[in-house]
């Protein structure tokens, strides 16, 4: 290898940031390792710490970039030095080595030295930095378990105002600290919480309680006794009659307790609760909204009984009129709904009897996703054997045929192309070939 005469001598704890070289003391002083101060062993816990673990549970935390490998981008745990000045993680430096390089993986500088130099220094910084993050973050977790644990405590004794404080203090907690929600369950926090819902719960008390439980993770005894009709009626008055914020997490409440338990699906969708999520899908100015109303209406009307029910109070046209103005994710949502809807007699009335049915639906063809135009398909199919000719009428006045041609020479799925061909034919049920194509106003190439 080259020789190499170092025009000063580098001590060990000199670091290099952004190409300047700085000694340890200076880099302290001057704050670029925000932090640690005061001597490079300074805030050492008690008992030794993993150094590992800490990386691992502060993986969120903005780490001085003088601690971080050039080569994985990852806190350096092992520090070594080239003879460059750089410094790399061993292992990484050392799997450098073995793949044939014989250069600097930061300044690509030829080595004249290929060995290795512990930074003991170094990793005693990282060491004493990461042990006063660790601590200082084990600290504030104790201080905001022991609060969660004292709310518990002081909702167990309370009443009227005093109550609904205690609940606005827990809900601000677990919505700020996502770790003290196995401290809330491990504390009977969920049976407290939900013991304080039922027939003379105000709605302020409710609301809040509601709010914490969307946040936590419901067993199946929870669920279970969540799901009494007390407490289901409270969390539908209160979707009718809550603010937004209300309204939505007592729809997200419902759907987690109705979830995978079809049979839970039919006792909680009385008339009241399917009148109230149309309200919510209904107001597009809050699209959470929306989107939490589409969720529950998706869950409830896989029972057919509560799909018969939501035709009943008028929930037909108005998810139709809505289409146009739904987001992507919430079209596909309506479209699911009306598809469930459609598998009834009563639905499929209700659709063929609905103005904008058609129309809307033949918009969305080749528009949004596959699945969309497959939903819309599906639909379409279900509305045209209530009344083909009626239905062809119109279909062909709004442009079907020429999006159904659009379908069958994409690369959609066979079933799609198989379904369109026999709505095409439908369409075709009043005209003769020639009418057909003129009123259709297809191009040659379409012909």
């Amino acid at each position: 290898m080259p020789m190499y005469q170092p025009s000063t001598h580098r001590r060990e704890a000199e670091l290099k940031v952004d190409g300047q070289v700085l000694d340890v003391d200076t880099a302290v002083k001057d704050g670029i390792l925000d932090g640690v101060g005061g001597g490079l062993c300074g805030g050492f816990a008690s008992e030794k710490l993993n150094l590992k673990q800490m990386i691992d549970e502060l993986e969120s935390v903005e780490v001085p970039t003088v601690f971080i490998c050039p080569i994985s981008l990852e806190p350096m745990q092992d520090p070594v030095t080239l003879c460059t000045g750089q410094t790399f993680e061993r292992s990484n430096i050392l799997k450098w080595f073995s793949l044939g390089h014989c250069t600097c993986p930061t300044t690509m500088q030829e080595l004249w030295d290929d060995s290795v130099t512990p930074n003991k220094t170094l990793q005693q910084l990282i060491y004493s930095w990461f042990s006063q993050k660790y601590v200082s973050m084990k600290e504030r977790s104790e201080d905001v378990q022991g609060r969660v644990v004292e709310i518990l405590e002081t909702l167990k004794k309370v009443k009227g105002q005093a109550r609904v404080q205690a609940l606005m203090d827990l809900r601000q907690v677990v919505n700020a600290h996502s770790t003290v929600k196995k401290t809330v369950v491990h504390k009977g926090g969920i049976a407290l919480i939900s013991s304080l819902l039922g027939p003379f719960t105000t709605h302020a008390v409710g609301s809040e309680a509601i709010g914490i439980l969307t946040n936590l993770d419901l067993d199946l005894n929870s669920k279970s006794h969540l799901m009494q009709p007390a407490k289901i009626s409270l969390m539908v008055d209160m979707l009718n009659e809550g603010s937004i914020d209300t309204k939505i997490n007592c729809t997200k409440l419902i759907q987690i307790l109705v979830e995978g338990n079809d049979s839970s699906a039919e006792r909680v969708a009385s008339l009241s609760l399917l009148v109230g999520l149309l309200r919510l899908v209904k107001d597009t100015r809050h699209p959470n909204g929306v989107l939490a109303g589409l969720l529950l209406l998706k869950a409830v009307c896989c029972r057919e009984s509560v799909r018969i029910s939501f035709v009943n109070v008028g929930g037909v046209p108005q998810l139709v009129k809505l289409l146009p103005s739904l987001n992507n994710e919430c079209l596909e949502l309506a479209l699911c709904v009306l598809e469930l809807l459609s598998a009834t007699p009563e639905g499929r009335l209700a659709l063929k009897d609905c103005p904008n049915t058609v129309p809307n639906l033949v918009k969305l063809l080749m528009k949004i996703s596959e699945n969309c135009t497959q939903l819309a398909l599906s639909i379409l199919w279900a509305v045209f054997k209530v009344a083909p000719e009626e239905c062809a009428s119109l279909a062909v006045d709004a442009g079907l045929a020429a999006k159904l041609l659009l379908v069958i020479q994409s690369g959609c799925n066979l079933s799609m192309k198989q379904r369109s061909a026999e709505l095409l034919k439908l369409c075709s049920l009043n005209y003769t070939a020639t009418i057909f194509i003129s009123k259709c106003k297809l191009t040659a190439t379409i012909r």
